[in-house]
């Protein structure tokens, strides 16, 4: 019952309760009044002997009645009052009380209670949208918590992976300069190592300028219609160089017609596969390292599988290796630790393109991942 209801119910139960058995004691008064008229008239048809007494004692009795009839209707009124008032006092203390004690915990910084409502008044719909303003409350201090945890882990893993490169390059150039690389091939070898890692830094640092990006939604994409031949091959060229730098050996397979196009950004396809084989270089551990290159051809989608003979990935990991800050190699004195925000960057960029990314892996054999793009198609008009 809505609490305006209330109140008017009651008003009505304060005023008409008292003037019913009002009205009712006066009914029967006047009834009373008539039969003992009616009885005195009968009377004095058979006699007239009526005594002053018996006068006096029948205005006596109207005037006890009389009293009698207003301390009953006002003790009705107070009785009917009093009711109608702590009816209505308990439906407005009673929330006010609840809705008291759930700001005190929020005040406190307590959110972890539940704000229960019973009814249909205003005072319980008040109490719902305050139970659901504290869990909401709730779910964004949970958020915060959780984001400056992230954050924290990221600055922590970003300093943890600069500081190996930084100081691979710092102690070849001390090499350098004190004439331990005497030798051309010395020489050579220390300044492509030197390279390499200033690859890796320059790596990392993308890697954290894009993420503030995802954070934010403000993704730059530029799409357009690509050749997937032609831009697949040129990629497989840019890659193979860099690889032969590592010693590991590129293998390239192109199985889709020449005049198939997909629409997408050139450039995050580019980062998609960087990260992907910046991840497999990162855990290759056999002497002679071999990465493989699939485009294929299903259906509507254009599939690309980058596999490796790396160490692999435990069939506990694999489902979560796209998850934000995730790392198969926890231990912080690993030199392939990783940011781990690698591999979800890659599954944001494809879902973004409309696609996806899945894995396989058998530990000590490999890894394969595949990610799929649709095909551009033309929709003839009618």
């Amino acid at each position: 019952m809505k609490l305006r209801t209330r109140i008017f119910v009651g008003f009505l139960m304060v005023i008409l309760v008292p003037m019913l058995l009002l009205s009712a004691a006066l009914y029967g008064y006047r009834e009373t009044q008539v039969r003992s008229s009616q009885k005195s008239q009968t009377a004095q048809e058979t006699t007239y002997d009526i005594t002053i007494a018996e006068t006096d004692g029948t205005q006596s009795g109207i005037q006890i009645m009389t009293k009698d009839l207003f301390f009953t209707t006002l003790i009705i009124l107070i009785f009917t009052s009093v009711s109608v008032g702590l009816w209505i006092y308990r439906s407005v203390a009673t929330p006010l009380v609840k809705l008291r004690r759930a700001t005190q915990n929020i005040k406190e910084g307590n959110l972890d209670f539940v704000m229960e409502a019973e009814g249909t008044d205003e005072f319980a719909e008040l109490c719902r949208d305050f139970e659901e303003m504290r869990r909401r409350l709730k779910e964004s201090a949970e958020e915060k918590v959780l984001m400056d945890k992230e954050n924290k882990e990221l600055i922590s893993n970003i300093s943890h992976d600069l500081k190996t490169p930084i100081t691979a390059v710092k102690g070849y150039v001390e090499g350098i300069m004190d004439g331990v690389a005497d030798t051309p091939e010395k020489m050579n070898r220390y300044v492509r190592t030197i390279y390499n890692k200033t690859n890796e830094m320059d790596h990392l640092i993308n890697e954290l300028t894009f993420y503030s990006k995802i954070d934010t939604n403000r993704i730059p994409y530029t799409f357009s219609k690509l050749n997937v031949e032609d831009y697949f091959s040129d990629c497989a060229e840019e890659i193979g160089l860099e690889l032969e730098t590592r010693g590991i050996q590129l293998y390239y397979a192109n199985y889709v017609e020449k005049d198939v196009l997909v629409i997408a950004d050139g450039e995050q396809i580019r980062r998609v596969i960087h990260n992907i084989i910046s991840n497999a270089i990162k855990y290759m551990d056999k002497p002679k390292g071999v990465i493989q290159i699939r485009v294929k051809d299903v259906g509507d989608f254009v599939q690309i599988e980058i596999e490796d003979n790396g160490k692999g990935i435990a069939a506990k990991d694999i489902t979560y290796i796209f998850d934000r800050f995730y790392r198969t190699d926890v231990s912080r004195n690993s030199s392939k630790g990783g940011s781990g925000i690698g591999l979800s960057i890659v599954r944001k960029i494809l879902e973004d393109h409309g696609g996806k990314v899945w894995a396989t892996s058998r530990e000590g054999i490999g890894t394969i991942m595949y990610f799929v793009l649709r095909k551009y198609q033309e929709v003839p008009i009618k």
